[in-house]
C-alpha cells in the first residue's frame, strides 16, 4: 500500500450518521482522532444524522478555545484533572465529532489498550493515574500471549476496546501498526501508581526482564508469593498502600537498590526469612505457561545483597520484629514513625548492627519512640558510623547530651546545626528534637558571634595586657597581682601589627632590627661551630642561622606549611650606606629601598635548609612555599654529608615557582669540621639533589624557571618520580614556563609500559609543561597512564597519531 497520501476532495456533506466512518459515495470523510467531548451543544442531538441543513458552521479558533477550557473546567470540578495545563484536544471539543467509544483521557494520553500495545516497542509502560482496579489482562495477553487467572478482588475486569482499524487516522501522525516481531522488547518498567489496584495476577513473575515497578499509591492489602521471582529488579516502590506483610523471597532479590515500602501497615522486615528455612518445598513456586518458558530465577545468598536506600517508615515496625542480619550495603536506612523502642535492649542491639555498616550515610529515626535508653554511655564500638552523615533523630525522647556522649567515639565532627544544605566531608548532622533549619550564613553568624563573646570573656578573666607574638625577641606583659592565666586561643596578628609593635615601620627601626638579627646569628654560629665572621661588623651570607622560621606569619601549624616571602633581587648600583649603620650587609650589594619589611626577617638563599632544618617543625614539615625567591639562587645546606633520610623526610609539596633556577644550582654547604670562615660552595645537577633531600615528596613545582631538558635525562626522571624503597612516587609534576625543547626522557620512562600496562612505581598523575618550546610529542607518551597531561603554550607541529589514539 502507498504511503504516499492522495490528494482530498472538497468535503462534501455525508448522508450517513456521523458514527460512521466512510460516506455512501465511498470517500473517506474527515474522521476524528480520539473520542467524543463530554458534551455537546443542545441544538442538536448526538445521534442525529448530519445533512446539510443541520451542518453548523465551523467554529473559530476563540470559539474552540473558550469550549476546550469549558470542557477542562468540568472535568477538574469532577476531581479528573490535577491542573490547569490539562486540556483535551482541541479536535475532541469540536461538536461535530461522532460518539466516543471510550472513556475520554484528560490529559491527552493513549487508550489504555493502544498504550501497552506501543510499550512492545521500548519497553516501558505507563499506566498510572488511570483509576484501574487492577493490572489489565491484555498486558499479559499482547506482552505474553497468556491470559491471567481471574481475581477474587476483581471478579469482572472492564473490557478494554479494541484497537482501532487500520484504516483509521493515526493520531499525533504516529503508526498504529504493531511492531514487528523484531522491534519487540521485554517489558523493564512497569509504572501503575496512583489506582485502585488491590490485587496482583501471581503471573507478573513472567515479566522476567522488569527492573522498575512502581505501585505506590493504590490499594494492595499483599502481594503474590511469586512477586520474589522478579529477579532483576533493581527499584521497588509499593509505599502508600495497605500492605501487612510481603513476600519472603523478595528479601533474596539480587539486584535490588532501592526498597521504598513507607507509609504501609507492615509490623516486621523479615530480611533473614529466605534463608532460615532449609525446606525447600516451603519455597515460592515457579509460574508455568504452556507457551512460553519459565523464566530462570537466580536468587541471592545474603538478604538484599545491593540494596542501597531503604525507606520504610510510617510502619508498624518495632525494633523486636527487624531481622538483625541487615544488608551490607545500605547507604540510606528511613525507619521514621516507627514504634521501635518498646524493648530497649533490642534498639540498642539494632543501632549496634547499624553502626557498623560501611557505607551508612544517612540513618533516620524521626518520631520513632525511642529515649535515652537507647544510646548508654559505651554502646558503640571504638570507630562507630565510620562514614555517616546525617543522624535523624528529631521529634523523639532522645537528648543532645545523651547522644554527643554515646558519639563520642566518631571519626567525625559532630554538629548539631540543621542546614539546607548536605554536610560537608568530615561532619556527622546530628538532628534532635524539634527541627530548626538554617541557612549557611546564619550558622556563621553565631559562630563568628560566639568566638567574638568568648575572647572578650577570656580577656575580662585573664586580667593580663595583650602580649605580641614575635619572632624577634620576647616581648614583657605587665600584669595585675593575682594568678595569671595562660589563654587557650592563640591570638595571630597580622604582619603589619607585628613590625608596628617591633618599630619596624622607621627606617632607624629597620636598621637596629637588621643590627639585633646579625648580633643573634653570630652568637648561634659560635654556639654551633659553623664559623665566625672574619672581621668585626662583617658577618658571613649565611648569618641568619640563628633565625626562628616559627611565627605565624610563616608557618602554620595547622596545616604544617611554611611559606617564605619572595623576595627582591639585589640592585645594580648600591644604596648609600652610612659609617656609623650597626647593620651588616647581607651581600654585596645592599637592598633597595622599595625592598619588602619582610625581606628582613627571611635567609637570602632561595632554599634556606640550613635555617629550615633546624626548626623545631622540620621533621613534622609538609608544605614549602619558596616562590619568586631569586636574591641569591643557590640551595643552604647544613653539612657536607647529607642524611640518608633527607633533611626534610617529611615534606610532601615543594613549590620553587618564579625563583629563575637553572639547570646547575649553586650549593653552599656549611661543614662544622672545616676552619673556613666562608662556607664551601660547589654546582650541582637541580633534580637528583631534590630527589636526595625530600624522599617523601609528592608534588613538586618548578615552573616559570630557567630549566632546559638536559636536566630530565631518563636516570633524573625516573629517580625522581619512580617509587622506590625510599620514596614514595611524585603524583604532580609541574614545568610550566620553562625552556624544554624535547621531552626524550619522558619517552625512555614511557617505553616500559610496552606490553605491560601497570607498573607499580608510576604515580604520576598530572604533568605541566605549557608554555615551554617543545615541538613535538613522542608517540610514546601515550602509554602513560596520566590524569591530567598539559601541552597548550607550545610549538608542536601535530603528527603524534599514536599519542592521540592511545
Amino acid at each position: 500500500m502507498s504511503r504516499i497520501p492522495q490528494p482530498r476532495s472538497p468535503l462534501k456533506p455525508p448522508s450517513t450518521p456521523a458514527k460512521s466512518r466512510v460516506t455512501a459515495a465511498g470517500t473517506p470523510s474527515r474522521v476524528r482522532t480520539q473520542s467524543a467531548a463530554k458534551s455537546v451543544p443542545p441544538a442538536r442531538s448526538i445521534n442525529a444524522p448530519i445533512n446539510e441543513e443541520s451542518t453548523p458552521a465551523p467554529l473559530s479558533i476563540k470559539e474552540a478555545i473558550a469550549l476546550r477550557r469549558a470542557e477542562a473546567k468540568k472535568a477538574q470540578t469532577k476531581g479528573q484533572i490535577n491542573g490547569p495545563d490539562d486540556f483535551i484536544s482541541l479536535e475532541d471539543a469540536l461538536p461535530t465529532a461522532p460518539p466516543k467509544q471510550d472513556d475520554e483521557d484528560i490529559l491527552g494520553r493513549w487508550p489504555v489498550r493502544e498504550t501497552i500495545e506501543r510499550a512492545r516497542s521500548t519497553g516501558n509502560l505507563n499506566l498510572a493515574t488511570r483509576s484501574l482496579p487492577c493490572i489489565p489482562s491484555a498486558l499479559f495477553d499482547i506482552h505474553l500471549g497468556i491470559t491471567p487467572d481471574p481475581l477474587k478482588s476483581v471478579p469482572d475486569e472492564p473490557v478494554l476496546p479494541p484497537t482501532p482499524a487500520a484504516d483509521t487516522v493515526p493520531r499525533r501522525g504516529a503508526k498504529r501498526d504493531a511492531p514487528a516481531w523484531f522491534e519487540a522488547r521485554d517489558l523493564t518498567i512497569l509504572k501503575a501508581w496512583n489506582n485502585d489496584i488491590a490485587e496482583i495476577q501471581h503471573e507478573i513473575s513472567l515479566f522476567g526482564s522488569l527492573k522498575i515497578v512502581d505501585l505506590h499509591k493504590n490499594k494492595l492489602l499483599s502481594l503474590p508469593t511469586t512477586f520474589g521471582d522478579l529477579t532483576a529488579l533493581t527499584t521497588l516502590d509499593l509505599s502508600h498502600n495497605s500492605l501487612t506483610c510481603l513476600p519472603t523471597n523478595l528479601f533474596a532479590l539480587p539486584e535490588l537498590t532501592t526498597l521504598n515500602i513507607s507509609h504501609n501497615s507492615l509490623t516486621s522486615l523479615p530480611f533473614n526469612a529466605p534463608f532460615a528455612s532449609t525446606n525447600n518445598s516451603s519455597r515460592p513456586r515457579q509460574p508455568t505457561s504452556g507457551s512460553f518458558f519459565t523464566p530462570a530465577v537466580v536468587r541471592a545468598e545474603t538478604p538484599l545483597p545491593r540494596l542501597l536506600n531503604l525507606d520504610a517508615s510510617y510502619n508498624k515496625i518495632s525494633a523486636n520484629d527487624i531481622d538483625l542480619e541487615l544488608p551490607v550495603n545500605l547507604s540510606k536506612v528511613n525507619l521514621s514513625s516507627n514504634p521501635l523502642g518498646p524493648d530497649e535492649l533490642r534498639c540498642r542491639s539494632l543501632l549496634q548492627i547499624l553502626s557498623k555498616l560501611q557505607k551508612l550515610r544517612e540513618l533516620r529515626l524521626e518520631g520513632s519512640e525511642i529515649g535515652n535508653g537507647a544510646f548508654p554511655p559505651g554502646l558503640f564500638d571504638p570507630v562507630p558510623f565510620p562514614n555517616l552523615r546525617i543522624l535523624d533523630l528529631g521529634q523523639t525522647k532522645v537528648t543532645p547530651e545523651t547522644v554527643v556522649e554515646a558519639l563520642k567515639g566518631m571519626k567525625q565532627e559532630l554538629t548539631l546545626d540543621v542546614t539546607t544544605e548536605d554536610p560537608p566531608m568530615g561532619v556527622t548532622c546530628v538532628i534532635v528534637g524539634k527541627r530548626v533549619i538554617k541557612e549557611a550564613w546564619e550558622l556563621e553568624l553565631e559562630r563568628r558571634e560566639k568566638a567574638r563573646t568568648v575572647k572578650q570573656t577570656e580577656v575580662e578573666e585573664w586580667d593580663v595586657l595583650p602580649a605580641t607574638v614575635t619572632s624577634k625577641a620576647p616581648t614583657t606583659k605587665t600584669a595585675r597581682p593575682g594568678p595569671v592565666k595562660k589563654p587557650s586561643v592563640e591570638v595571630i596578628k597580622e604582619a603589619w601589627e607585628i613590625e608596628a609593635e617591633q618599630g619596624l615601620l622607621t627606617e632607624g627601626g629597620k636598621r637596629r632590627a637588621r643590627a639585633a638579627a646579625a648580633a643573634a646569628s653570630a652568637n648561634s654560629q659560635s654556639t654551633l661551630g659553623i664559623g665566625a665572621p672574619s672581621t668585626p661588623g662583617h658577618s658571613p651570607k649565611s648569618s641568619t642561622s640563628g633565625l626562628s622560621l616559627s611565627n605565624p606569619q610563616y608557618y602554620s601549624q595547622s596545616s604544617q606549611t611554611l611559606t617564605l616571602p619572595p623576595s627582591n633581587p639585589p640592585t645594580k648600583s648600591p644604596s648609600h650606606t652610612r659609617a656609623f649603620s650597626l647593620a651588616a650587609p647581607t651581600s654585596s650589594f645592599s637592598l633597595s629601598t622599595s625592598s619588602r619589611t619582610t625581606d628582613i626577617a627571611v635567609p637570602p638563599p632561595t632554599l634556606p635548609l640550613s635555617i629550615i632544618a633546624t626548626q623545631p617543625f622540620a621533621h613534622t614539615l609538609k608544605i614549602l612555599v619558596l616562590m619568586n625567591r631569586r636574591l641569591d639562587k643557590s640551595f643552604s645546606l647544613l653539612s657536607l654529608s647529607d642524611p640518608p633520610g633527607g633533611l626534610l623526610p617529611n615534606l610532601e609539596e615543594l613549590n620553587l615557582e618564579g625563583c629563575g633556577l637553572p639547570d646547575l644550582v649553586t650549593v653552599i654547604r656549611s661543614d662544622s669540621s672545616s676552619g673556613a670562615s666562608t662556607p664551601p660552595r660547589s654546582t650541582e645537577p637541580i633534580l637528583p639533589l631534590i630527589t636526595k633531600l625530600f624522599p617523601s615528596l609528592r608534588t613538586l613545582n618548578l615552573s616559570y624557571n630557567a630549566l632546559t631538558s638536559l636536566s630530565f635525562t631518563n636516570e633524573a626522571i625516573s629517580a625522581l618520580i619512580l617509587e622506590t624503597g625510599e620514596r614514595k612516587g611524585l603524583k604532580h609534576l609541574r614545568l610550566r614556563g620553562n625552556r624544554l625543547a624535547e621531552l626524550d626522557g619522558f619517552q625512555g620512562i614511557a617505553e616500559s609500559f610496552k606490553g605491560n600496562r601497570e607498573v607499580p612505581a608510576w604515580k604520576l598523575d598530572e604533568l605541566d609543561i605549557r608554555d615551554n618550546e617543545v615541538n613535538k610529542l613522542p608517540p610514546e607518551l601515550g602509554l602513560l597512564p596520566m590524569d591530567v597531561f598539559l601541552v597548550d603554550g607550545n610549538t608542536l607541529v601535530i603528527q603524534s597519531s599514536y599519542l592521540l589514539a592511545n
